[in-house]
């Protein structure tokens, strides 16, 4: 145990050495010429105006939550196809016997031994089967919160507020745009 805790601090060390000894070197060897320009706030090539205290928009709040719902959710279709590769590949008839024990053994996660079992074609086109469905429910469900996305209107980079301006205020824009 003793052994277990020293290699743990050991590898704490290392790790808090790795990172400090860069820094320092890097403080003691840049030059140190502070100028106005060089202090000023930069962000992304733009001056800045105004106060750095303004209201975030956030559609790029939204946007970002709904890549990371909809990456998350077509990561889990990679699991899925392993194993769907799996028992199509044993749901085959032909599938000779070497190749259908080294299948079922990496399907079940075992390793291959006289005592695998064997997982017959039928087994294979039904676990096939479930696995099918199990991932046309999940698409289904993925499916209706985009549905449900779009129709509130959130994949939309530029809502509508008002569905209609009235026809005086119309009419007024059309005044104001023929005097200048």
């Amino acid at each position: 145990m003793t052994d277990l805790v020293g290699h743990i601090i050991l590898f704490g060390i290392v790790a808090v050495l790795n990172l400090l000894i860069p820094l320092l070197i890097g403080r003691l060897v840049r030059p140190k010429l502070p100028t106005p320009e060089k202090d000023a706030i930069y962000e992304c090539g733009e001056p800045t105006i105004g106060t750095s205290y303004i209201q975030f928009d956030l559609r790029f709040y939204v946007v970002a939550l709904l890549f990371i719902v909809f990456d998350v959710e077509v990561a889990f279709f990679f699991p899925w196809a392993t194993i769907y590769g799996g028992a199509a590949q044993l749901a085959d008839t032909r599938l000779a016997d070497a190749a259908r024990e080294a299948t079922s053994a990496r399907l079940l996660d075992l390793p291959i031994a006289e005592t695998t079992p064997v997982i017959s074609a039928e087994t294979g086109y039904l676990i096939g089967l479930t696995g099918l469905l199990d991932v046309l429910v999940f698409f289904g469900v993925l499916l209706v919160g985009f549905a449900y996305l779009w129709k509130r209107g959130d994949l939309d980079w530029i809502r509508a507020y008002t569905l209609a301006q009235p026809a005086e205020s119309v009419a007024d824009s059309a005044e104001v745009v023929a005097q200048n």
